[in-house]
């Protein structure tokens, strides 16, 4: 049998395909032995994937790995035939890669980091970490994010909020090009803390954003763990191994013959924080010991 994996990162795509490999070969999948894993990187360059999904359709891989929504959506335009499975499928529902997370529906199923409190939970930390934030922006992508997901979560955020004493902002942005715009209107308005929102549009920006906020010394919480191992101060998320545990299992399943139109999309149920003492330093903020002994990484 044969298992492809496709991702357009090659950073986070060598770092995923090499565990979801040992997660298969925790459940009897031996390389070589009745199993082979295919593996493709577009090398940052996301109008590579329709070529590189060609190239593991043609080699009649049994089941897809793919690594976020934009590689999912390439693989699903492809083919509806070959069962695939989602690492990241941020929103699915609204994304119209599956009809329900209970039942999928189509060929496709897999992972999401989405909760409706990681956005509270990462004011919480922030302000934690650095008390005299008093204004926070966060940014998210109204394209991707359903407003039955964003309304909740954004309600429970403002609640927080209040209680914390913070005024927060949300701040649209549907395109890589709004990103200078962006952080302009949140510098203009004198902001001094930032939460980045999972979403496909800024991961895909993850060295850039982590860049200007450096750049203006802005505190900011991030989504994911890479965030923060690239340079970001602190990142809030899903715990990848959970990803990779349960991605693997589900391949498993449809090996055995079960079908992904009848297996549930996940959600994350493992949260991790990580701590970038490096990048505290750089801006000239200092992380409490209390924050830092319940992060699961300290980055020094």
């Amino acid at each position: 049998m044969k298992i492809g994996f496709i991702g357009v990162r090659p950073d986070a795509a060598d770092y995923s395909a090499k565990f979801i490999v040992r997660e298969l070969e925790n459940l009897g999948y031996v390389e070589g032995n009745g199993f082979h894993f295919e593996y493709r990187t577009a090398d940052n360059q996301i109008d590579r994937l329709p070529d590189l999904v060609d190239q593991l359709i043609r080699l009649k891989i049994d089941v897809l790995i793919t690594a976020a929504t934009p590689e999912t959506k390439m693989a699903q335009k492809a083919t509806k035939d070959i069962p695939i499975v989602s690492l990241n499928l941020g929103d699915p529902v609204i994304s119209g890669l599956v009809n329900s997370m209970a039942r999928p529906g189509g060929n496709v199923t897999g992972f999401t980091p989405l909760s409706v409190e990681l956005t509270s939970k990462r004011l919480e930390l922030l302000k934690e970490s650095i008390p005299k934030i008093s204004r926070v922006a966060v940014i998210f992508n109204p394209e991707t994010t359903r407003p039955e997901t964003w309304k909740p979560s954004w309600g429970e955020s403002q609640r927080v909020a209040k209680q914390l004493g913070l005024e927060i902002r949300s701040i649209e942005m549907k395109t890589a090009g709004e990103l200078d715009g962006t952080f302009a209107d949140i510098i203009k308005a004198r902001t001094n803390g930032l939460v980045v929102s999972q979403s496909a549009l800024t991961n895909s920006l993850q060295r850039k954003i982590v860049k200007l906020a450096a750049t203006h010394k802005l505190p900011t919480i991030y989504p994911r763990r890479d965030y923060a191992e690239s340079g970001g101060l602190m990142s809030y998320g899903a715990d990848r191994n959970e990803a990779y545990t349960r991605v693997a299992i589900m391949v498993d399943k449809i090996l055995k013959g079960s079908k992904p139109a009848a297996i549930p999309v996940e959600q994350a149920s493992k949260f991790e924080l990580i701590c970038n003492l490096k990048t505290a330093k750089q801006i000239g903020v200092t992380i409490p010991p209390n924050v830092l002994a319940r992060a699961d990484r300290v980055i020094k």
